[in-house]
């Protein structure tokens, strides 16, 4: 590789530039954007003198929201790159906004009839079913358990030959 396409490479920006008020266009614009797009169009009556009907065509199918969607429809070249600028960018806060958002779609399907993809996926983002904390002094203290055996009856035979029928 020549060495001049190298430095254009590391010279490129690692994430999209925007500014706050920018980025939060675009999050609300990729969530306009999943929801799909429709017409109406109309079709003749089928009888006569009849009022025609209109139909709903569907353009571009609904998405689900994902982070990964998200990350492609800002611009950012992979989900490491957008994770980078989460955690530590200077827009980290209107990112983290969005992801939460994300989450949101997540949070709402636990309510439906088949949720475990939605747990899977806010496990994954962190999210966690136990909802007690221990305090450290309760999880330090061990207790003892004494157990006494109390025989009863007679004792069981060793061998089959102490077992005889007479």
């Amino acid at each position: 590789m020549p060495i001049g396409i190298s430095i254009i490479n590391l010279m490129k920006p690692k994430y999209p530039k925007f500014t706050a008020d920018e980025l939060t266009t675009r999050i609300d614009e990729y969530f306009i954007y999943i929801k799909g797009k429709y017409r109406m169009t109309k079709t003749p009556p089928k009888t006569e003198g009849g009022k025609p009907t209109r139909t709903k065509v569907c353009e571009r199918e609904p998405e689900l929201a994902t982070i990964s969607g998200l990350a492609l429809f800002l611009g950012f070249s992979s989900r490491e790159v957008f994770d980078d600028c989460t955690r530590s960018g200077k827009l980290s806060e209107t990112l983290k906004r969005g992801c939460l958002r994300v989450q949101a779609v997540y949070e709402s399907r636990l309510h439906q009839h088949s949720t475990s993809g939605a747990i899977f996926a806010l496990k994954s983002m962190g999210w966690n079913e136990k909802t007690e904390t221990k305090k450290p002094e309760e999880t330090s203290t061990l207790k003892t358990l004494s157990i006494k055996i109390i025989e009863s009856g007679p004792k069981p035979a060793a061998t089959e030959k102490e077992v005889a029928l007479k």
